[in-house]
């Protein structure tokens, strides 16, 4: 049997066949266009900071379409019991926590912090993708670093093009400003 390489791969006709052979899509989430990958595969996460021009040390978000899609990523036992109830609370909707991660979350989506930053979306486009992905995706705004973030699919095309394979022509959801980052431990907002 012949070996399967990138070259060879039938290219995705879906967003999951995408994220099971490591591109990129880019999607609808609350507020703003994401872009995203499969984040247990570093190479994918390569790609996408890559397309983004983004450090690695920046972190990224992952999202989910429940919590138990997170076990792997974040240690429940370091989240005081006191500050439990606001953050499960918050979820699913635009609320984006930073969670102690745990020591086998991907350093490439922790950008080496001892934290990880998930989100349990609402978003039905989301609520899809991770639930027929069958795990979270990460989520982080489809622009380049410092650039303005893509008001539509078709700005998104033009600054990424061919370097996403799929673009998931749905509708954004209702905010009017990306999801509000708090740290779990501190409380600390990081973005509102």
């Amino acid at each position: 049997m012949k070996n399967m390489t990138d070259s060879n791969l039938i290219k995705p006709t879906n967003e999951i066949e995408a994220l099971q052979q490591g591109e990129l899509i880019v999607y609808p989430t609350e507020a703003v266009w994401g872009i995203g990958c499969d984040p247990e595969n570093e190479a994918a996460v390569m790609k996408l900071l890559a397309a983004k021009n983004r450090p690695v040390e920046k972190g990224l978000i992952v999202v989910a379409q429940n919590l138990s899609q997170c076990h792997d990523y974040f240690d429940f036992d370091k989240v005081p019991i006191e500050k439990r109830p606001e953050i499960f609370s918050s979820w699913p909707g635009p609320i984006t926590w930073l969670l102690p991660a745990k020591a086998s979350a991907p350093k490439w989506i922790t950008g080496g912090s001892d934290m990880i930053a998930i989100r349990i979306s609402a978003h039905p486009t989301i609520q899809r993708i991770c639930k027929t992905f069958n795990r979270p995706i990460v989520s982080t705004s489809a622009n380049r670093t410092t650039e303005p973030v893509c008001n539509n699919i078709g700005e998104a095309m033009k600054v990424f093009g061919s370097d996403v394979s799929i673009y998931v022509n749905e509708s954004l959801g209702g905010s009017d400003k990306p999801s509000i980052i708090k740290h779990s431990l501190t409380g600390e907002i990081f973005r509102s």
